[in-house]
């Protein structure tokens, strides 16, 4: 009796031990089950404690982590409609989004800018004069709010370029045959004007190569291609008469640069293209025609000042030609 007494003890202190040792581990867990274990032990006769502690250990318990597959919704079924034109009268509207074009560079006016203009058409409208000759004028200043006759000079400085060689102008040959046919009659209807004979000569070599019955397509008409309504407004009865055209011609060229205070690059464009184009784009419009047109007339100036007994060396200055013109 005493020896079962000491093995009951015996087996207590080894249980407490054993607790304690458990605890000092910090798994809660399995002290639990150790704490069971005792206790099944205790009601079945005091089974051996280390084969129950053996028992109730546990294996480490094996984390497994579970992944969710979530299946979007489907999308929505797009069903296309076919549209068709509106009934007249309908006030329901759709709205269509097409892709702008890239505009065309703008081109010369088929008629008169305007009842003051003057249609000409001399200008070689040849592939190469499809653009608006930047090299010339990024060089030549033209909006009208500066407008100067001191213009000029950077106007013919420009000509320098290399590009100038591009450009149909008249040759020596073809501006004296002019000269030797007008040349009074330049003379004559210059007198008074700051128009130079050299630069209404050179403006008749562009506009009509010296042809008394040029007509255009716009309807400009004689030697310096004046439309009716500018003929009329400067008392040409009959342009086909060249005595009447030139001076009809060089009295609107000596309007212009007064118009334009003295600016002979305005001036130009303006009797190409007309004064009302040259106002309302602020400087020489965006015609390739006109752009053309000013640094042709320009490079026909040296020309036609080289004819002249003294060169002139503004576009005002007076000039006698130095050939048979004059008799």
């Amino acid at each position: 009796m005493s020896s079962r007494a000491d093995r009951q003890l015996g087996n207590q202190v080894c249980t407490f031990s054993s607790l304690q040792s458990v605890q000092r581990s910090g798994n809660f867990f399995r002290a639990t089950l150790t704490l069971m274990a005792v206790a099944v032990a205790f009601g079945a006769g005091g089974a051996p404690l280390a084969a129950v502690a053996q028992d109730a250990a546990p294996q480490d318990a094996q984390r497994t982590t579970t992944i969710k597959r979530v299946t979007p919704k489907p999308w929505p079924t797009v069903t296309p409609r076919k549209l068709t034109p509106p009934k007249a009268g309908s006030t329901n509207r759709i709205t269509v989004q097409i892709r702008p074009s890239a505009p065309s560079s703008p081109q010369a006016p088929s008629g008169p800018a305007g009842p003051q203009a003057a249609g000409t058409r001399g200008v070689d409208a040849s592939p190469e004069l499809a653009d608006l000759q930047d090299w010339y004028w990024n060089a030549v200043q033209h909006d009208v709010i500066g407008a100067s006759p001191a213009r000029f000079s950077a106007a013919l400085k420009a000509l320098d370029h290399a590009e100038a060689a591009k450009l149909s102008k008249p040759t020596f040959q073809q501006v004296t045959d002019i000269a030797n046919t007008y040349g009074t009659d330049l003379l004559i209807h210059s007198i008074g004007t700051d128009v130079s004979p050299a630069l209404a000569l050179a403006v008749i070599s562009v506009e009509s190569a010296g042809k008394a019955q040029a007509v255009s397509s716009a309807g400009a008409q004689g030697v310096m291609q004046l439309i009716p309504a500018t003929a009329a407004r400067f008392g040409v009865t009959n342009s086909m008469d060249p005595a009447q055209n030139i001076s009809g011609g060089i009295a609107y060229l000596d309007w212009l640069l007064k118009e334009f205070k003295g600016d002979v690059v305005l001036a130009l464009a303006g009797y190409n293209a007309g004064e009302n184009a040259v106002k309302s784009n602020n400087g020489v419009p965006p015609y390739a025609e006109t752009r053309a047109y000013v640094p042709k007339v320009l490079a026909a100036w040296q020309v036609a000042r080289g004819l002249c007994v003294t060169p002139p060396d503004l576009y005002s200055d007076g000039c006698v030609f130095a050939t048979n013109a004059v008799r």
